[in-house]
C-alpha cells in the first residue's frame, strides 16, 4: 500500500500522537471541515497568499497553478494567514479541483462558495466562510514553495491528513516512521476498544499504561 493509503487508513488523531512521540510539529489547530465531511489524505500543492497593496500586478488568479498541478493523491494547501475578512478561495476553483481529482483543499483562513463547492462534491477544510471576493485584494505570491499554516511549516509535497477531529501535517522525510508509530498506536486502541466492549473496566482498559504509551514509541 501507498504512503498516502497508509495515511488515509488512520486517523489525524493516531497521527498527531506519532508526531508527538517523535517531537515533531504537525496540528495546524482552529481548521475544519467546511466542505464534505469525508477524510482526505494526500501531498500539499502548496500556494501562499499575500495582500494585493503593494504586491504589483498578479500574473494569473490566485491558485491556478496549483490547480492545474493537482490531481489524485494531492491536496492543494493554500496559506492564507487567518484571513477572515475576505476569501482565498472560491467556487470555480473548486470546480478545477475536482475536475482534475484532487482529494480536496485546505485554506488557513477564510473560503466562499461554499454550495458550490458541496455541489461538486468537493472537500473543503479552513478556518471560516464569508461572501467577500480576494479580488482587488489578496493574490499569490507564489506556489510550489514552503508555507506556514496555522503555526506549522509545510513544504510541498508533504504528506496531508484531514478528518472530524481536524488537519494534521507529516514531512515527507518523516512519513515511514510516522506511519510506524501510528499504526501500531491505532492496533493497540482497536485491542482497547474491544476490550471495553467485553465490559472490561474503564480504569483496567486505561491504565497508568496508557498514560506513557507515546513515552515508549519514542524510544522504540
Amino acid at each position: 500500500m501507498s504512503e498516502c493509503g497508509r495515511l488515509a487508513a488512520l486517523d489525524t488523531c493516531a497521527v498527531s500522537d506519532a508526531l508527538d512521540a517523535l517531537r515533531l510539529p504537525g496540528a495546524a489547530l482552529g481548521l475544519h471541515a467546511v466542505s464534505g465531511e469525508r477524510r482526505i489524505a494526500g501531498r500539499a500543492v502548496t500556494v501562499d497568499l499575500v495582500e494585493a497593496e503593494g504586491a504589483g500586478a498578479a500574473p494569473r488568479h490566485l491558485c491556478t497553478a496549483a490547480v492545474d498541478a493537482s490531481g489524485p493523491d494531492t491536496i492543494i494547501v493554500v496559506a492564507h494567514h487567518g484571513r477572515s475578512h475576505v476569501a482565498g478561495w472560491g467556487g470555480v476553483l473548486s470546480a478545477g479541483a475536482v475536475a482534475r481529482g484532487s482529494e480536496g483543499v485546505i485554506v488557513d483562513g477564510a473560503v466562499r462558495d461554499l454550495d458550490e463547492a458541496r455541489q461538486f462534491g468537493l472537500t473543503v477544510y479552513a478556518a471560516t466562510s464569508v461572501p467577500v471576493t480576494a479580488r482587488t485584494r489578496i493574490v499569490e505570491r507564489a506556489w510550489d514553495v514552503p508555507v506556514e499554516i496555522a503555526g506549522v511549516r509545510v513544504e510541498p509535497g508533504d504528506y496531508v491528513l484531514a478528518d472530524g477531529s481536524g488537519v494534521v501535517f507529516v514531512p515527507r522525510d518523516r512519513i515511514d516512521e510516522v506511519l510506524a508509530i501510528a499504526e501500531r498506536i491505532a492496533a493497540k486502541e482497536a485491542l482497547m476498544l474491544a476490550r471495553v466492549r467485553e465490559g472490561e473496566s474503564m480504569a483496567t482498559v486505561m491504565s497508568a499504561d496508557y498514560e506513557t504509551m507515546l513515552d515508549r514509541e519514542a524510544s522504540r
